[in-house]
């Protein structure tokens, strides 16, 4: 047990090295001059025997040659022992040589004893037990020449326990009670630290709850409690899926598959999305719910899940008031524009009145500001409706090959009265997927999809006219194209496209791109917002690519609809479609 710091041991090592050294070259000296008879007297009085040569020579080459390797493989606690145990017994060896208990070299054994406590209570009472032992051994030797066990090996023995006592207590008070303050305070600070982390748990207004892998609760703090009318003891242990009953923002009941605990325990994958709440006495909230994977940090081996609730209901209700406003307002306004633009048309009609050429300049003008504005009112009361789900939809199997292709011979004359050229393009082979491109065999040359046809002409007129709007030379590409899953519209340009910071705000509402060109031309920052609503109310998905000077790339993916399942939706059966994965 390492009880001071590393530097001490390695010094104290280097001392018994030294120490070791001296007697080394001593022993040598006696036996190479041993035919002088002063130096074969000192030599018995030091003890300067073969076995004290032997136990010298080991200790100093131990000290010199082995200590660093073992104290980086044991520590060097543990090396310095190793030391101390072989300059132990060199010590043990001189005292007996030189008069046992009466030995001057008992100085250097207290020495030890008293250095011994650096090491901990079970080397020191090793030391003190060897001295115990020496002395029965020694006192049993002297039985038959009636040698008493005189009084100051008495004193030695008590000596030998004062001073291991001192050396204990003398190391426990300057180390081992510092270590303990040490350690009790990290103690209190990790309690201290887990009770604050329980304090926010417990405190934080947000629903928060843990489960294992198998989706049982293991926390749920006390908003979670409330959120769910579930008592946290009762919650606790309990399968998530039967504390949290979720619907869909609309009321609908989820199935397996959109269940969000489900998807994040078999996918591992992070998961945020709004739904329905229903507590277990029926109240009704709507929450925004994010659903992460708890990964142990060393080998990201999966633990469970933690979610986090927040009550949103109040922040819904604000904006149904806000669209309910907008859409009041839209409505209202669209009758009096309407009946201004009408009778700007009269004006501009030659048959009806007689304007001169500056009046006529003036109400064009007139007349199309208007028309803008009345787009504008029409825009707002679109995106009303879908953030609040009123939207008007009636889905039905649609051709897109067929439905594009007519569609494009409407949408081509914008286009040609700009001089852009405009092109249709089916069944190129390949498709775009949002994250990565790749190339995938056509199954089918029909690609059906069930959605209304007027939302999908809207929003690839909506983008078909962008690129009319934002090209001045070059063409336009309208393409088809898909997989086994999903169908694929792209509408590509040759225009001044769009800058990398600005791609990922594009269909957010009331966006646009801060440049020269959309100063000039206009627009109302909605258009893309709405297809993407329209877009992702058939479970698609629409996003753009494209740099500054290379034009622009719109895609949209929606579900693909076999053939046979379109044949028995138009022939009125009831089929269950399922929800596939957009990409």
């Amino acid at each position: 047990m390492q009880l001071v710091n590393e530097k001490y041991y390695y010094w104290y090592n280097r001392l018994l090295t030294f120490s070791s050294l001296i007697f080394l070259v001593g022993v040598i000296a006696a036996n190479i001059f041993s035919h002088i008879s002063f130096v074969s007297e000192v030599r018995v009085t030091l003890g300067l025997s073969f076995v004290t040569g032997i136990l010298s020579a080991l200790q100093f080459l131990y000290g010199l040659f082995f200590f660093k390797r073992y104290a980086v493989l044991k520590g060097a606690w543990f090396a310095c022992l190793v030391s101390t145990m072989i300059v132990t017994l060199g010590v043990i060896s001189l005292v007996h040589n030189t008069g046992g208990f009466h030995s001057w070299y008992l100085i250097a054994w207290a020495s030890i004893i008293l250095a011994t406590g650096i090491f901990g209570q079970y080397p020191l009472i090793a030391a003190v037990f060897i001295v115990l032992l020496y002395s029965i051994l020694t006192t049993t030797g002297n039985v038959e020449s009636r040698q008493a066990f005189d009084k100051f090996s008495i004193g030695v023995l008590v000596g030998s326990f004062l001073i291991s006592l001192a050396s204990y207590f003398i190391c426990r008070t300057q180390y081992i009670d510092q270590e303990s303050q040490q350690v009790s305070k990290l103690t209190g600070q990790l309690r201290s630290n887990q009770q604050q982390a329980e304090i926010l748990i417990q405190s934080i207004a947000d629903g928060i709850i843990v489960t294992n892998t198998q989706g049982n609760i293991t926390l749920i703090n006390p908003s979670a409690s409330v959120m769910t009318q579930w008592k946290i003891e009762e919650a606790t242990g309990i399968d998530v899926r039967l504390v949290t009953k979720l619907m869909t923002e609309d009321g609908k009941e989820l199935t397996k598959e959109q269940d969000p605990f489900s998807t994040v325990l078999s996918q591992k994958e992070h998961l945020s999305k709004v739904f329905n709440l229903v507590g277990r006495d029926g109240k009704n909230q709507i929450i925004s719910l994010v659903i992460s994977p708890v990964l142990l940090p060393e080998t990201s081996e999966f633990a469970g899940t933690v979610a986090v609730l927040r009550d949103i209901s109040k922040e819904r209700e604000e904006e149904k008031q806000r669209a309910d406003f907008i859409s009041t307002a839209s409505h209202e306004m669209r009758t009096p524009v309407a009946a201004i633009e009408g009778y700007l048309a009269l004006a501009l009609n030659e048959q009806v009145s007689k304007i001169d050429d500056k009046a006529r300049e003036y109400l064009e003008k007139a007349h199309a500001s208007t028309q803008h504005l009345g787009q504008l009112f029409q825009d707002l009361l679109t995106s009303a409706k879908a953030e609040d789900g009123r939207m008007v939809s009636h889905p039905v199997i649609v051709e897109m090959g067929t439905f594009i292709e007519q569609l494009v011979d409407t949408l081509r004359f914008a286009a040609e009265k700009k001089g852009l050229f405009t092109q249709f393009v089916i069944g190129t082979g390949t498709m775009k997927s949002e994250t990565t491109t790749g190339s995938s065999k056509i199954i089918k040359p029909l690609y059906y999809i069930h959605a209304d046809p007027e939302r999908i002409r809207e929003v690839i007129t909506n983008i078909f006219d962008n690129a009319v709007k934002y090209t001045e030379t070059g063409k336009i590409t309208i393409g088809l194209t898909g997989d086994r899953d999903i169908v694929q519209i792209y509408v590509k340009d040759t225009g001044s496209g769009i800058p990398e910071e600005d791609i990922e705000h594009l269909f957010q509402k009331f966006y646009r791109v801060d440049n020269s060109t959309t100063r000039t031309i206009g627009g109302t920052g909605l258009g893309l917002f709405i297809c993407r609503k329209i877009i992702e109310l058939y479970r698609g998905r629409i996003w753009v690519e494209s740099k500054a000077g290379s034009g622009s790339t719109f895609f949209i993916n929606l579900p693909r609809i076999d053939s046979q399942t379109a044949e028995q939706l138009q022939g009125g059966e009831t089929v269950n479609i399922p929800a596939p994965t957009i990409t």
